[in-house]
């Protein structure tokens, strides 16, 4: 990608043609040189005169495409309105183009498609014309397919969701039609798709080779064939791909090339030409067929070029002026994507709105401020709406005011003429010294000026010298830092000038403005003082991006990319900005990549922690994916998207936000996650399991030490008390299905929001549909239907749900089935749960329940990592009454006063009425109760098949059929497997798919590359999290195990390992003996 950006760029002069493709003048870093890879996404302004007349700025964004970096991508996407996808010819379509593709479809951008390194089909496959069509077609055939899908998927989801409306409008209708069935594919027969594909005769497919410098489109070749063959350019527009020859006879356009084995017209005119210039001009080298075929073509080489030793140059040069490549993809640009003034309104309502927040149901004057957007008006009077989607660390010697100004004619003169005033003074002090002249004041000088020196210090006023001190230490703060913050941003609508003020409007908070019900702007005085001081700013640096530089202007219009200084203070990643308070804060950005990858830093000197915390507070903003955090251990963690990724950041800390510290960093920390499973049905042996009653006998008495005031039942329930016996509470668990777990999982935000709805409908100034029980009342569906088809077993658990864990939203649950407990329903947003009944001691220690129960679900019995999956089930919870001499006190209401003000700020009192005995009081800690649900549900998850979840990525390599058996060692030494071996067709290249565990991952990549020497190309993707099979208490016991591992088990279990690891790393214990006789 980036050796066609030197191609365009090179159109514009900004470089020369030559360096095209070497100088890669995007790439800025040089970590990004040396690697050969794009980790930054830059943009660049670039003007090209169509030959319709008209002429166009095209901004330009270079992404990565190293996985790694998705989230550039996705910062990338949200500014634009087209996407230009480019393909391997040799590779073919890669998981990564699978990412992007999505990535485009889901901001609704309209993308085309280059087909690049077509070169290598000639010199490195050595395919024939025909063969090298096949090969075409088979990509096209591959992107048009999951065109496709993208497609289909969203179809059915509009047509299911305006199915479920007109439900709801016609209950009664619906209700008699019981036996109607919907048709999945009647959306997809009533809308066109037909503008949707990649097709070479629509004009929005570019075939290329980047580093030869030439592309072509179909209608390139269509305007020159027309003339020659008398044939309209439309017909041969057409007829140029697809199954049409050309009858060698007739002279004539003919159907049907594959059934009468014809070579097709694409073949025939188009690749057997490009297949002859590089026969005669790179592989044979021919100079008089080389020269012919100038000639015939009526180009104009250089003497340079045409007697260059490397056959290269020869080459880029003949193939640059006959197809020059920015030629190709710059008219396609302006004729297929769209411009800023015709964006789809789907889009903008897209961004504007959410599932929550419908567009319909915005105020007037915010549905103005979308039709302004949507015709990217740029008045005087229309309200400016910008987006920022990343801050940019930019040295501060790249920012124009810093640099160097040319000098006019009169400029340079002064200065010679100071220069030589100061080359002569300097002679006649050489002169002055050589012949020893020294000024008799000289010395008088320099004893005057010291004591007149030292009396200013004196007369120093001494309370003024700690805050000139001050101030000076922070000026010199400032200065340390060798690079600022410029925010990377798209205008939409309006025109931003120097001097503006500006609003900072983010997403999910309070920007300190209210609509009312009327539709009007409702500010009041303390939110205007708020406004000014917190979301407001004055605009003062606005810059233009020109790849590696920056160009000082002084207003921009709307439709442009730009960039903002003096943003740092104000904007963390990325925010929504406009000149009204009212423009509703712009969709967050999706980001396809997850950071997985954990290493813990700390500076070498302790004295240097200050620094280093700056750092990551730095870095955490110049990042738009990686994450800074402080463990509960004090830690502090770098959370990285992979190891290229961890890479970059972490030079980038030692380098830029935090120079001169010297920083430590852990091995990668991975992160796991604890489950259950069905209980197995075979050993390690494959044997079938009898009931075991020799290894769960000895397990449960290691565990009962563990955990003294549980008891495990003999259907696996836990019994637990509190430590004064007082209180005594049954808990069950059970696996959850996977497509709860997974529904749990896309569905976070909905269920965070279900703690956070009544605070939200408290807010009398949001619309009415601005609600989110609507999105809660789908989610809710959804989820009692995947229950219901799960089992009889999970019939009506979404009503008896208590809560969600660990953090409110994780994918676990805690059921109520206390039978005298009718607790109120977590899906009713009418109740307000923050309100209890005193007189109930259920409801007075619900939230008890709740905190240890999230406490249990973050840190799992094993090595203290989150559980996922796992539905705990409260059977029982019961007090137990006792006595006057027994440790729950039974007493007056004197006594109890005066018992209860000693331990006012360690127990609560509470009430328990009964119909016999009257009102009995006794003491009770909550926090009792908290410890003894955290111990009870980790305990209960042991009674279960434990298992420890490992993350994976979906490892997908290119690789030669000589290097295959090295392949598969290196993934067999990993823990790797292989799903899926497919060889292209045409080549010897194979396609593997594998499933390789992060934690194994880290010099895989370099492991690979040596191994194969350089033949296999792996390329990683998180996939998703996988049950690691084996038990991590397992010993042998059976004889059939004993036989086969030995008393010892002396092969190694995997899971135990990594368990081990885990609790060695946080501190805790691990039984393992050292010694063994």
């Amino acid at each position: 990608k980036t050796t066609l950006a030197d191609s365009l760029i090179a159109s514009n002069g900004i470089i020369s043609t030559r360096l095209a493709g070497k100088v890669r003048y995007m790439d800025s870093r040089e970590d990004e040189q040396i690697r050969g890879i794009t980790m930054k996404s830059s943009a660049i302004s670039l003007h090209y005169p169509h030959h319709d007349g008209g002429d166009y700025l095209i901004n330009l964004i270079d992404s990565p495409g190293h996985v790694d970096f998705s989230s550039e991508v996705s910062t990338a996407v949200r500014l634009c309105d087209g996407a230009i996808i480019i393909v391997d010819a040799v590779e073919g379509v890669c998981p990564q183009t699978h990412v992007v593709l999505r990535q485009a479809w889901l901001e609704s951008i309209r993308p085309c498609l280059v087909i690049n390194k077509i070169d290598r089909l000639i010199t490195e496959l050595k395919c024939s014309p025909m063969e090298a069509y096949v090969r075409l077609q088979q990509i096209l055939e591959q992107i048009n397919a999951l065109t496709g899908e993208l497609f289909a998927v969203k179809v059915m989801e509009d047509s299911e969701s305006s199915l479920e409306k007109s439900k709801e409008v016609n209950k009664s209708e619906a209700d008699t039609d019981e036996n109607n069935v919907y048709d999945w594919s009647t959306g997809l027969q009533d809308i066109d798709d037909s503008s949707l594909y990649f097709s070479p005769d629509q004009g929005n497919v570019v075939f290329a080779s980047a580093v030869d410098g030439w592309g072509f489109r179909i209608s390139d070749f269509a305007a020159i064939l027309s003339k020659k063959m008398g044939v309209s350019q439309e017909v041969m527009n057409k007829t140029l791909w697809g199954d049409f020859y050309l009858n060698s006879k007739t002279k004539k356009i003919m159907k049907g090339a594959q059934a009468k084995a014809k070579k097709p017209l694409f073949v025939q005119v188009i690749l057997e030409n490009l297949w002859n210039l590089y026969d005669a001009i790179f592989i044979k080298r021919d100079k008089i067929q080389s020269e012919n075929i100038v000639k015939s073509l009526n180009l104009k080489i250089s003497v340079r070029d045409s007697k260059h030793t490397d056959a290269r140059v020869y080459l880029c040069a003949v193939c640059s002026q006959w197809l020059p490549l920015s030629k190709a993809v710059l008219s396609m640009v302006c004729e297929k994507l769209p411009s800023p003034c015709s964006v789809s309104s789907e889009r903008i309502e897209k961004l504007m709105g959410s599932n929550s927040l419908q567009f319909q149901s915005l105020p007037s004057n915010v549905k103005e401020i979308k039709e302004v957007i949507l015709h990217c008006k740029s008045d005087k009077d229309t309200p400016v709406v910008l987006h920022v989607t990343k801050m940019v660390s930019v040295e501060k010697s790249c920012l124009p005011q810093n640099k160097p100004k040319t000098l006019t004619m009169e400029e340079i003169r002064h200065r010679r003429a100071v220069a030589k005033e100061r080359l002569l003074r300097k002679n006649q002090q050489t002169a002055e010294e050589n012949n020893e002249v020294i000024p008799d004041n000289q010395g008088t000088v320099a004893t005057e000026n010291e004591p007149a020196k030292i009396s200013e210090l004196n007369d120093q006023d001494p309370n003024e010298c700690p805050e000139k001190n001050i101030k000076k230490a922070d000026d010199e703060e400032l200065e340390e830092r060798n690079h600022e913050f410029i925010a990377f941003a798209r205008i939409f609508s309006g025109t931003i000038k120097r001097g503006d003020k500006l609003y900072i409007l983010n997403y999910g908070k309070d920007n300190k403005a209210s609509i009312s019900s009327n539709d009007e702007v409702v500010i009041g005085e303390s939110l205007v003082e708020d406004t000014t001081s917190e979301n407001a700013f004055e605009v003062t640096d606005l810059f233009l991006w020109m790849g590696r530089q920056l160009e000082s202007l002084d207003q921009v219009p709307a439709g442009n990319i730009l960039g903002i200084g003096n943003l740092e203070k104000h904007i963390l990643k990325s925010a929504t900005v406009s000149s009204v308070p009212y423009c509703p804060p712009l969709m967050p950005i999706p980001y396809a990549v997850v950071p997985i990858v954990h290493v813990a830093i700390e500076p070498a000197h302790p004295s240097d922690m200050a620094k280093l915390t700056n750092g990551l507070r730095l870095l955490n903003q110049a990042d738009p994916c990686v994450e800074t955090l402080i463990h509960e251990s004090g830690e502090h963690v770098v959370v990285a998207a992979g190891e290229v990724h961890l890479d970059r950041c972490l030079k980038d800390l030692k380098e830029r936000f935090a120079p001169g510290v010297e920083i430590s960093v852990s091995e990668p920390i991975i992160p796991f996650r604890e489950t259950i499973i069905p209980p197995p049905q075979v050993d390690m042996v494959n044997e079938a399991i009898d009931n075991n009653e020799v290894q769960n006998v000895a397990r449960q008495q290691e565990f009962d030490k563990d955990y003294p005031n549980c008891e495990e039942s003999d259907d696996k329930s836990i019994i637990m008390h509190t430590s004064d016996k007082s209180c005594k509470l049954v808990v069950k668990t059970k696996p959850l299905p996977k497509s709860v777990v997974k529904l749990l999982d896309e569905n976070a935000d909905i269920i965070k929001s279900i703690t956070g709805s009544k605070s939200i409908r408290k807010d009398a100034s949001l619309p009415p549909s601005a609600d989110p029980s609507s999105d809660i009342l789908l989610f809710y569906k959804s989820l009692k239907e995947e229950f219901e088809a799960s089992g009889d077993e999970w019939k009506d658990v979404v009503d008896r749900i208590w809560c969600f864990g660990p953090r409110n939203y994780g994918p676990n649950i805690l059921v109520n089935e206390i039978p005298s407990y009718n607790r109120s329903s977590i899906w009713n947003l009418q109740q307000d749960h923050s309100v209890r009944l005193q007189n109930d001691m259920y409801q007075k220690f619900d939230n008890s329940i709740i905190t240890g129960f999230q406490l249990a679900t973050l840190n799992g019995p094993l090595c203290e990592e989150p559980m996922t999956g796992v539905c705990f089930s409260i059977k029982e919870w019961t007090y137990q009454q006792h006595s006057a001499q027994s440790k729950a006190i039974i007493a007056p209401e004197d006594n109890l006063e005066s018992l209860s003000t000693d331990n006012n700020n360690a127990k609560t009192e509470l009430s328990s009425s009964s119909d016999e005995r009257g009102v009995q009081s006794f003491t009770f800690n909550s926090g009792q109760l908290m410890s003894a649900i955290k111990d009870g549900c980790r305990r209960a998850l042991l009674a279960q098949p434990v298992r420890l979840m490992v993350p994976t990525y979906k490892c997908t390599i290119h690789a030669t059929s000589d290097v295959l058996g090295r392949v598969y060692a290196v993934l067999g030494r990993r823990n790797g497997q292989i799903l899926s071996e497919d060889m292209q067709e045409g080549s010897s290249i194979f396609n593997i798919e594998a499933v390789l565990p992060v934690a194994e991952s880290f010099g895989f990549p370099d492991e690979i590359r040596k191994k194969t020497s350089g033949l296999a190309n792996p390329q990683l993707i998180f996939n998703n999290w996988e049950v690691i099979p084996a038990d991590p208490f397992w010993v042998p016991t059976t004889e059939e195990e004993l036989l086969h591992f030995g008393e010892k088990a002396d092969s190694e279990n995997r899971a135990r390992l990594l368990v081990d690891k885990i609790r060695t790393r946080k501190g805790l214990i691990v039984q393992k003996k050292i010694v063994e006789h």
